[in-house]
């Protein structure tokens, strides 16, 4: 090759990486896009946003509930996880010794008359192994026993001939010992009602309760209950996660289902009578949907309370006479519906009334106040669900006026064929088709019924267990339900909770076991909307040829002491964004002091929390110094920003 030749390849090297060096500066350059975003805050274009926008709705579903935020540590306390039919499965129950020492099996022998099956147990050793021979209940997975802790054991017993027993809270394998204590069962043809208080004397995470003897005979065993000392204001619930739930702010509770409430067949739907009256009497049921037993010791009672101590109005799904696989023809239709009034009398009704005494004799002589009830869970597409949703309806509207009713169908694309006062819209699909759903109800009519959005999450394909990507799309559709607040009256994420041994269903908001919880970054998403509900909103437009991956809101809200205006703003896209913030209107001064952001992020968009590091993805809040009815902020890629602009006087308080 020539020295020519060589120059000319030389320049056009020198050329392509010229072009390449620019090409990378350009791709430098955009990836920080420019936006605006102006609210305007003034009074006149404010319109409040429904005290009950955002609540929550708690399902029987991946032992939310048995194993879940119900305290009880024993699983299957009754033994009639395994059907009427005797011998039937005692499962988890298991034998401590083998079957030349002990034999056990169900039989119909209980003094209980609606959960008839107890359990037999033969001691057939003369010279019983050393500690004895009995059974043992691993609880859900393992009883979480703390050092120190107090724990109250409540069995039904009965022999024939007086027998001393051993009752233990040890480790899984029996050999570490951390609550023990003697009970003798007098010789009698009647059972008789133990309790005993347990301190125990060491921690194990995977814990369980035997119950053992060394005497050779016989002894019956039925409602074996054992539960924590510390629970939620005393009323049964798992102090740690219902912690959690506070911290959401749920101005409702909807429960207790969902698919729950349907069952795949009606024989195996949710009875709230079946729930409710003292624990030991419940009969329990088969969740088939879900596939596992709930003793119902979490009850339609204990859903009332619960939505008591969190401050939330109760939302009442009950079930319409629809399952996912058999229906009750509209002409027969009225036992059910005489049913549900009964349990609205029941929460409402006064203690002298027939089911409010019911109420009154659990504990709670005053009122619940139910004022919502839906009317089903996912059946308007169902053969006789009008024709029997009308029955419910014209009957709750005629004893209780003031009840608001929701229809299972989806009034926010065409108008309803029925009465209803609010409709339900559900809602699960990928993260992308949510963030897009932010605009659903702008071309909702504004007439008729409204909308409460009572299920909503990304899931599949790009939700994880709960990622990063999933919750910015969330709220980003929240966002969208802020702004058109006047006609969508609720929304709830779900499901709520998730034991992490029961993975039926994912994501949800919640993860625990029996000893750890944490919170998804859906979870960490609702607590930076938790301030919405009853807020003013304001009207925003964002300005950006990259407006198609932002979304956001502005509120003005106020906590005990003081006024803010909080800006919230979502970056769907893959590139920081340089927003500058401009606020016409306000009555009241922005203050830096006192002014903060708050930035849910992290380094890879489907992140994930666990209980390793359960807060892997939450929110990070820090001082706004440049605070200011015109700022200049960035946004990170794949962000969910919060801004709290702190208002210096309190005019704007009044007005609210």
């Amino acid at each position: 090759m020539g020295s020519k030749e060589a120059s000319s390849t030389t320049i056009f090297c020198l050329l392509l990486l010229f072009c390449l060096t620019c090409r990378c500066l350009a791709s430098e350059l955009v990836a920080t896009q420019a936006a605006t975003l102006k609210v305007n805050a003034s009074p006149q274009s404010a319109r409040k946003i429904p005290d009950t926008l955002f609540g929550i709705f708690f399902e029987e579903i991946n032992h939310a509930g048995a194993g879940g935020i119900w305290a009880e540590l024993v699983s299957n306390r009754g033994f009639e996880a395994g059907g009427p039919h005797t011998p039937s499965n005692i499962d988890p129950w298991s034998i401590i010794g083998d079957d030349s020492s002990v034999f056990v099996a169900t039989d119909r022998t209980s003094c209980f008359s609606r959960n008839i099956v107890a359990l037999r147990m033969e001691v057939l050793c003369d010279d019983c192994p050393t500690g004895g021979v009995g059974i043992y209940n691993p609880g859900f997975w393992g009883m979480n026993i703390e050092d120190g802790k107090a724990y109250n054991l409540v069995m039904y017993v009965k022999s024939p001939e007086t027998t001393d027993l051993t009752v233990s809270l040890t480790s899984s394998d029996g050999l570490q010992n951390l609550a023990s204590a003697s009970i003798t069962v007098s010789g009698t043809s009647n059972w008789t009602k133990v309790e005993q208080q347990f301190i125990a004397k060491g921690t194990n995470r995977t814990s369980r309760l035997q119950i053992t003897t060394s005497k050779k005979g016989v002894v019956w065993f039925d409602q074996v209950s054992l539960m924590p000392e510390d629970t939620y204001k005393g009323h049964g619930f798992r102090t740690e996660l219902i912690s959690m739930l506070l911290d959401l702010k749920p101005r409702f509770l909807r429960f207790p289902g969902g698919c729950f409430v349907e069952g795949d067949w009606l024989r195996n739907a949710f009875r709230w009578r079946e729930s409710i009256g003292p624990w030991e009497e419940r009969p329990g049921h088969f969740g088939d949907v879900w596939h596992y037993w709930t003793d119902d010791g979490l009850g339609y009672y204990e859903f009332l309370q619960l939505a008591e101590d969190l401050g939330a109005a109760p939302i009442w799904v009950f079930n319409n006479g629809v399952s996912h696989n058999d229906e009750v023809d509209t002409a027969a239709i009225a036992p059910f519906v005489k049913d549900v009034l009964d349990s609205l009398e029941f929460a409402r009704g006064s203690a002298d009334s027939t089911w409010g005494s019911v109420r009154a004799a659990m504990g709670h002589p005053e009122p619940f106040p139910v004022k919502y009830v839906a009317i089903g869970n996912e059946d308007c597409g169902k053969k006789f669900y009008r024709g029997n949703y009308l029955k419910f309806y014209n009957a709750i509207r005629q004893a209780y006026p003031d009840i608001q009713m929701i229809s299972n169908c989806d009034g926010s694309s065409r108008p309803l064929d029925h009465p209803a006062d609010l409709y339900d819209f559900h809602v699960y699909t990928d993260s992308k088709t949510l963030f897009n759903m932010k605009s659903t109800f702008d071309r909702t009519s504004r007439s008729g019924p409204k909308a409460f959005v009572s299920e909503y999450a990304v899931w599949r394909s790009d939700a994880g267990r709960g990622s990063l990507l999933a919750s910015l799309a969330e709220a980003a559709f929240l966002t969208g339900l802020e702004k058109n607040s006047d006609i969508v009256q609720m929304a709830s994420y779900a499901p709520l909770f998730v034991n992490n041994n029961d993975q039926t269903w994912n994501p949800d908001a919640i993860v625990f076991n029996s000893w750890q919880h944490y919170g998804t970054p859906s979870y960490w998403m609702q607590t930076l909307f938790r301030e919405s509900s009853g807020a003013m909103i304001h009207p925003i437009t964002i300005s950006s040829s990259y407006s198609g991956s932002l979304a956001a809101s502005a509120i003005t809200w106020q906590d005990s002491e003081n006024s803010f205006l909080r800006v919230k703003v979502i970056n769907f896209g893959s590139d920081a964004v340089s927003l500058a913030i401009s606020t016409s209107g306000l009555e009241a001064s922005v203050n830096a002091l006192g002014s903060t952001a708050t930035v849910l992020t992290s380094g890879n968009v489907m992140d994930e929390n666990s209980f390793s590091n359960p807060t892997k993805v939450a929110p990070v809040k820090s001082e706004l110094s440049n605070a200011a009815e015109q700022m200049q902020v960035t946004l990170a890629p794949h962000s969910f920003s919060v801004f709290d602009l702190a208002l210096a006087q309190s005019k704007l308080v009044a007005e609210m």
